[in-house]
């Protein structure tokens, strides 16, 4: 049971300070349940110049301790932070029972220890009892954290041809590559016309609507790319140095953004560094001229007769990151592209990096992270204050270690376990390009497996600011996906956990596609009949209580249960905890033992009602509750003991 094992987590009240510095200690916490058993010695394993060293920790319980906490025992050590990431895990040793080495549990509190010990290993992704591989190890990065304002942050995803229609787009010529469609055509998912069909949302559009967005508690506006190009998506640019006039130009993101930051609002912007269009006024000189300085921008042939593309598809040629012109004119030049738009008077907050984990990438040739690096340093030189997150659209974790990308736009960790533990069996959809029909429906144990094996590479920065989807412009809608309710299920997962929660702009309204084409619907202003399920006051209402909370905004994460139908765990702080509950199904008589709360933790739960649910539920010496379904309730802060104890420095 994952609430009774030992616990570690990058939070504050296991991590000493916000960022650790190269070639000093840090101080490190583990907290062991009394319930799981009796821990005699412990270390912390760290790698250090790829050589493991271990560091004893000193029990902050016991005779004189002033650390003594119930039904917890807590443990300190130190680790040099020898390497720009430093990885560790804990090893606990059990006193050992008498069957010659039986596992310690539970069962074995109180029995004399006449039998030898037992090691455990804690790592990123669990508690094991054998050794396991240095990858899934926890990590202290000194590289630059995201910025504070997106640790509790709502992102707010904008397809700006679908989003809203301002009165001075019925002025605007239909482009020739374009299919004109009224607001309320059907999209086209798939066929020739999927990228063309053209609905003629705006940028003054979205500031129309921005009220909207405040309502719903929304902290980062994303808008997909702004830049002019042949389709409805414009991941195909044709420059990048001015803003679509099919969007209203630049005048119209400058409002946009001011209007943005005067109700407290960032907003990011879509970078394609990967790719431009062909129809990219770099490429059309490099097409024409071998010898112009644009032509190393890309990957031509010997004869300049052809050129490598993102995935074949010669609309869109690939950019080669050996060109040292090329990043002088993207990044490093005083008015590149990553510059210019950061500046004034655009003043955007950031980068989501289109393609990330390709960037830098084709053959034998590996440049990702020195891209991503470049990229970084380029806006910390601009605005420190500023995100920079990468796609990653499988393992992220090799790719994103906070010093290029500072997050991920990921959905193997969250979107995709999601789909699979909320499936609706009749659905069929585009499962992330899998030969799958649809999810292959899973339990929650299996959810948490994923969801650990795939974060465990993340450090607690890294993991804070990757994005916790449902859903976005290039997916089906999870309202297709999942059963019903199974959405706001999701949703609430998506605002509890470390990360941040991304609302792709319709799913307040319960938006339908099978795919991402087709889940790109005009949104429904004023057409209720358009409306699938209104869920606004729901992700207003869990906005709040992420804006508001402490175990939300700097508390640590602690599985609880993954079961089944039933996913639990905790947010903590010292101030106040939040204990997160969510079913896909009724739940009848799960029990506190089960959860593995105290006394106090217990008494919370019986004495008030969640501070948050979506379905109906009963509290009494156990829970029923409604499903599918999600419920908070908030529990009283985890009291850590003070730091007076041995020095662990040695």
């Amino acid at each position: 049971m994952a609430g009774t094992q030992p616990h570690h987590d990058g939070s504050a009240l296991y991590v000493e300070g916000t960022t650790p510095v190269l070639g000093e200690r840090s101080r490190l916490r583990l907290r062991v349940p009394r319930a799981w058993g009796r821990a005699s010695r412990v270390w912390v394993r760290s790698v250090q110049d790829a050589e493991p060293r271990y560091d004893a920790a000193v029990c902050l319980d016991g005779p004189g301790a002033s650390g003594a906490s119930g039904a917890w025992s807590w443990w300190e050590a130190s680790i040099l932070v020898a390497n720009p990431v430093a990885r560790y895990r804990f090893v606990i040793e059990t006193e050992g029972q008498n069957d010659g080495g039986a596992a310690v549990g539970p069962a074995a509190v109180g029995r004399a220890a006449v039998g030898p010990a037992k090691y455990w290993f804690l790592n990123n992704e669990g508690l094991f009892d054998r050794d396991t591989s240095d990858y899934h190890d926890f990590r202290l990065t000194t590289g630059v954290p995201a910025p504070q304002w997106s640790r509790d942050a709502v992102m707010y995803q904008v397809f700006p041809d679908r989003f809203a229609r301002s009165a001075a787009a019925d002025g605007r010529v239909v482009p020739d590559w374009a299919v004109a469609c009224a607001w309320d055509d059907p999209v086209q998912g798939t066929g020739p016309d999927a990228a063309r069909q053209f609905y003629g949302g705006d940028l003054v559009g979205v500031l129309e609507k921005i009220d909207h967005l405040a309502g719903l508690g929304v902290d980062i506006l994303y808008l997909t790319p702004f830049f002019p190009a042949r389709s409805n998506h414009r991941y195909d640019a044709a420059t990048f140095a001015h803003v679509d006039p099919l969007l209203g130009g630049d005048q119209a993101l400058i409002d946009l953004v001011e209007a943005a930051h005067s109700r407290g609002m960032k907003v990011m912007g879509d970078l394609t560094a990967n790719h431009t269009g062909d129809a990219h006024e770099w490429f059309q000189r490099a097409l024409s001229d071998p010898r112009c300085p644009e032509a190393d921008y890309y990957y031509f042939n010997a004869d300049h007769s052809d050129y490598e593309c993102w995935w074949g598809v010669k609309s869109l040629p690939k950019l080669n990151w050996a060109s040292p012109g090329l990043r002088e004119a993207f990044v490093t030049g005083e008015d590149s592209v990553v510059a210019h738009w950061l500046k004034a008077p655009f003043n955007l907050d950031g980068w989501r990096i289109d393609v990330g984990n390709m960037a830098g990438r084709l053959g034998a040739q590996d440049l990702n992270k020195d891209v991503a690096a470049l990229i970084q340093h380029r806006i910390q030189e601009i605005n420190p204050d500023a995100l920079l997150l990468g796609e990653e659209t499988s393992d992220a974790g090799a790719d994103v270690d906070g010093f290029g990308w500072q997050g991920a736009m990921t959905y193997s960790n969250f979107t995709r376990p999601m789909w699979q533990w909320l499936a609706n069996p009749h659905a069929r959809v585009d499962f992330f390009g899998t030969p799958l029909p649809c999810p292959n429906k899973v339990g929650a144990e299996t959810v948490l497996a994923t969801h650990r094996d795939l974060t465990s590479a993340f450090s607690w920065p890294v993991r804070n600011a990757t994005m916790n989807a449902l859903n976005t412009h290039d997916t089906a809608r999870a309202a297709t996906v999942m059963v019903p309710d199974g959405p706001i299920v999701a949703a609430t997962l998506s605002m509890t956990l470390p990360g941040i929660p991304v609302v792709f702009a319709g799913d307040e309204f319960g938006l339908e596609g099978d795919r991402g084409e087709s889940a790109r619907t005009p949104m429904p202003w004023n057409e209720p009949a358009r409306i699938v399920t209104d869920l606004g006051a729901s992700y207003s209402a869990l906005a709040a209580l992420r804006h508001s909370h402490p175990a939300v905004q700097h508390g640590g994460l602690r599985w609880l249960m993954a079961d089944g139908d039933v996913l639990a765990f905790v947010r903590e702080s010292p101030s106040a905890s939040l204990l997160v509950v969510a079913v896909r199904a009724d739940v009848q008589g799960l029990s506190f033992e089960s959860l593995g709360l105290d006394a106090a933790e217990r008494e919370a739960v019986r004495a008030s009602a969640p501070v948050f649910h979506t379905g109906g539920y009963l509290v009494y010496s156990d829970v029923n509750l409604n499903g599918p379904g999600a419920y908070i309730w908030t529990l009283p802060g985890v009291q850590s003991p003070p730091r007076e104890r041995p020095d662990t420095r040695q």
